[in-house]
């Protein structure tokens, strides 16, 4: 039996056309399941190799969904990425006009990339969320739902004609995907490296945030994500979500997760992996006095004056 990777599905997702450009989902049993939970959670208990979800978009930023999943229970590690340009298509059973729809559906992160034109073109439309955007062409092949965003490729699967296509109220949208398994050895640094991180404070105080970003600043690291979730433990209460530029290799990102141990009341590692929208000839060259040939140097300078040969 195939080694399988778990998606959030069903067939017809942006999940499932994301997945498919990795080279090794060629010899992967893709496998759906009904939400990013039941994904992740198959992983965990090892019934899939790994999962492919979506963790963040250009328009609204981080999948809360995904983010909580990854924070919360047995620990998994991120792998890779992909990037996927994203564009809806308002998917209708066979006959169907604009003027007959009164409900429509897809999942909740698609609602702020299309809020506009629902709003132009159906006004009175009665929005509900599903599972997936794929999940809400099935509703609506089996009459739940009127119409439902998602890709126009799902139209096929489902039955449905696409009645628009080329649907975006933001420009070059984009959602981005992981492939998440079980911890491991990272792989090997690329030189376009990016490393994620959850953050617990030992307890509230000014400027606490500060001292958490500071650990990356002094060691000129920049940060792509920032996104604080609760804790479950009261109002107020926050952990912090943040993707760093840098693979756990580098010294300097290797020495800011080493401070951020000493003063968090936790750190989560959930990997280092390739960046999927840069090349490394792209990546900017690290800011003076934080390559890691520096680190070593100035390690080695300790050492002499510990020895007296400064």
């Amino acid at each position: 039996m195939p080694a399988s990777y778990a998606y959030l599905g069903p067939e017809g997702t942006f999940t499932e056309v994301a997945l498919r450009t990795l080279p090794e989902a060629a010899t992967r049993e893709l496998i759906p399941y009904v939400s990013v939970q039941s994904a992740l959670d198959a992983v965990r208990a090892g019934e899939a190799e790994a999962a492919f979800v979506p963790i963040e978009n250009s328009v609204e930023g981080g999948i809360t969904t995904t983010l909580d999943e990854l924070v919360a229970g047995a620990p998994l590690m991120i792998y890779r990425e992909v990037l996927l340009s994203i564009t809806f298509a308002l998917l209708v059973r066979p006959g169907t006009k604009l003027s007959d729809i009164k409900t429509v559906s897809a999942h909740p992160a698609a609602q702020p990339q299309v809020r506009n034109w629902l709003k132009k073109h159906l006004p009175d439309a009665h929005w509900e969320s599903a599972a997936s955007n794929a999940d809400a062409a099935r509703l609506v092949q089996e009459g739940r739902y009127d119409a439902a965003f998602a890709g126009e490729f799902a139209a096929a699967r489902y039955g449905l004609e696409a009645l628009e296509t080329g649907i975006h109220d933001a420009e070059n949208a984009q959602t981005r995907f992981v492939l998440v398994g079980r911890p491991a050895r990272p792989a090997a640094p690329t030189g376009a490296d990016k490393t994620s991180v959850v953050l617990w404070q030992r307890d509230d105080h000014p400027g606490g945030l500060r001292d958490l970003l500071g650990e990356f600043a002094t060691r000129g690291i920049n940060l792509m994500l920032l996104q604080s979730r609760p804790t479950g433990a009261g109002i107020g209460n926050y952990c912090f979500c943040i993707d760093a530029e840098g693979h756990i290799s580098d010294r300097r990102v290797a020495e800011a997760l080493m401070g951020l141990k000493r003063i968090c009341l936790q750190v989560r590692y959930l990997g280092s992996y390739p960046r999927a929208d840069v090349q490394p000839e792209q990546v900017r060259q690290p800011r003076p006095g934080t390559s890691d040939e520096e680190f070593v140097a100035a390690a080695d300078w300790v050492a002499r004056c510990q020895d007296g040969r400064f």
